[in-house]
């Protein structure tokens, strides 16, 4: 049995005004929004929600703000941090531990690829700095070192409160291998890998369209978890479909997730966020916005909430 429940995880993307400060009414309505549309495991500070770009003082801003949204019964909080020492990622822990949290998401430090050693070295000393906390990696290519199954295994045996990973890449070959080798783990993956985890077992969705399409979302979720193997299979398809149609031309630029991550949020009612990102990161105009927006309403209408 894994350690976190499984379920369907959204992140909380931070609105900033022309002098990058945020700008708590709009934050506060995302958060309320997200729970009316059913998705209760919100986190904060990942990479679409610019954990990478805060400063101490937006950091601790925006975790007390989003410990405020998220103290109503039913909703389980998590809050990002990435940073590049052990010390600054247990100091930014601390904050949000204080003001209430129990539940993180941590990345490896990416300045030097960590060895074997210095993996669990890391990992003892975060995690075990807070044993009453649960912990999510968020394992991706930026930390310069992707951890895969057997390096979860070994973690799993000695980190009692890592509970939980995420990711979004690797395709199949590395869904099947986190779900083998580390099953007591709850492995989130995207929309494009999520079907290929749930053929080897409970497994959790990171719903990065999940504010723009919920209802699509829920249903993905429930038929690869149900094994209705033909429509889990269709809504994948339709997923990807969404991606190259909605943000084909966007996707090109390469920019980081941020850029198209306040865009979906838009795209699900949110009017007022704002489409820039804390420097030196650029998001997109409101011109590529409307494109992408068109493009969303005349072939995916019948997607919508």
């Amino acid at each position: 049995m894994a350690r976190y429940p499984q379920t369907v995880l959204v992140s909380c993307e931070i609105p900033w005004d022309e002098g990058e400060q945020l700008i708590e009414e709009t934050f506060r309505r995302e958060v309320r929004m997200l729970s009316e549309l059913g998705f209760s495991h919100l986190y904060v500070f990942g990479t679409a929600g610019e954990g990478y770009a805060v400063d101490t003082t937006r950091f601790r801003q925006v975790v007390d703000l989003f410990y405020e949204e998220t103290r109503s019964a039913g909703i389980q909080p998590m809050v990002g941090v990435i940073e590049l020492s052990t010390a600054r990622t247990i100091e930014r822990i601390g904050y949000a531990y204080d003001a209430g949290f129990r539940t993180f998401q941590i990345v490896l430090p990416s300045w030097g690829a960590l060895g074997d050693a210095e993996l669990l070295t890391y990992f003892r000393d975060v995690c075990g700095s807070f044993p009453d906390a649960r912990f999510l990696h968020y394992n991706l290519p930026r930390a310069r070192r992707v951890l895969g199954g057997p390096d979860y295994r070994r973690l799993v045996q000695e980190v009692p409160n890592l509970v939980a990973t995420k990711n979004t890449g690797g395709g199949s070959a590395q869904a099947a291998a986190l779900m083998t080798y580390a099953p007591e783990l709850q492995h989130f993956f995207g929309e494009e890998n999520f079907l290929y985890g749930s053929m080897y077992g409970e497994c959790s969705l990171l719903a990065s369209f999940g504010a723009m399409v919920p209802r699509k979302t829920w249903e993905y979720f429930h038929a690869a978890r149900e094994r209705r193997l033909a429509r889990a299979l269709e809504l994948h398809h339709g997923f990807i479909r969404l991606l190259n149609d909605v943000f084909g031309p966007a996707l090109a630029e390469g920019r980081i997730d941020g850029a198209y991550d306040k865009m979906i949020v838009r795209m699900a009612g949110l009017d007022e966020m704002p489409l820039r990102l804390l420097s030196p990161y650029q998001g997109f105009d409101e011109a590529v916005y409307e494109a992408c927006r068109r493009v969303f309403r005349e072939r995916y209408a019948d997607w919508g909430p």
